[in-house]
């Protein structure tokens, strides 16, 4: 990923694809926060803090719903404990001469889509660095916030009269994440896909969606761990 202090630049770039995906998706939340009853500065605190993309929206459905904090919290940290493997798997890739003093900031902003594009760029053959990973991130945080913003001040009757708009929004975050992973795979990868796919499946059939999503994590994770 070049040289070190170079490399923050070509990673703001790097995020480009991301913004391009982000900034309508957290529009939308914001719009569909201010719809649920959160204020804009709520809806803006919500994507500053908690920063977990589709789970925001999850996040919203629980607490107007009248869900408890502690369930609607744990529920979230349950969705998101995959992003616990992105900074080692990223460093295995990496490297044993990778940097890792700053990681404690850059790790934070390892959301699905910017870990899938910094895995990308080394599975290219560009070099690691700290730098490139906080413009990477940097790029993608300040997207979803700024788009967070828009969509929270527009209000929660902005997107009303483009309802398919409304609906496709929902699909961007998984096509974009699913865009950026298929540009690295190789075929030593298939069977941990297929394992993880065929445990999500099952597990949503049998127990619910958020079961589904933590067997095949974990399926696919003990796949790939065997078959190193």
């Amino acid at each position: 990923m070049t040289s070190p202090r170079s490399a923050f630049l070509p990673g703001l770039s790097a995020s480009l694809p991301i913004i391009m995906g982000y900034f309508p998706i957290a529009f939308s939340f914001g719009v569909a926060a201010t719809r649920a009853g959160f204020t804009p500065l709520e809806a803006v605190a919500l994507s500053l803090i908690i920063y977990a993309g589709a789970s925001q929206f999850l996040a919203l459905a629980l607490l107007s719903s009248g869900a408890p904090v502690l369930v609607s919290a744990f529920t979230l940290i349950a969705m998101n404990l995959r992003h616990v493997l992105y900074g080692p798997a990223l460093m295995r890739e990496a490297g044993r001469e990778a940097g890792t003093r700053h990681a404690w900031a850059w790790a934070w902003g390892l959301t699905d889509e910017v870990f899938g594009q910094a895995l990308g760029a080394l599975a290219r053959g560009q070099r690691f660095s700290e730098p490139y990973m906080f413009g990477l991130g940097l790029g993608a945080y300040v997207a979803w916030v700024l788009g967070t913003v828009v969509g929270a001040f527009a209000g929660g009757g902005a997107l009303d009269q483009w309802p398919a708009l409304s609906a496709g929004l929902g699909f961007m975050l998984p096509a974009l994440f699913l865009s950026l992973l298929l540009s690295i795979l190789s075929r030593r990868q298939l069977p941990v896909i297929a394992v993880a796919a065929l445990a999500t499946v099952a597990g949503t059939l049998a127990i619910s969606s958020t079961s589904g999503i933590l067997l095949g994590m974990v399926a696919g994770a003990i796949t790939g761990l065997v078959r190193k």
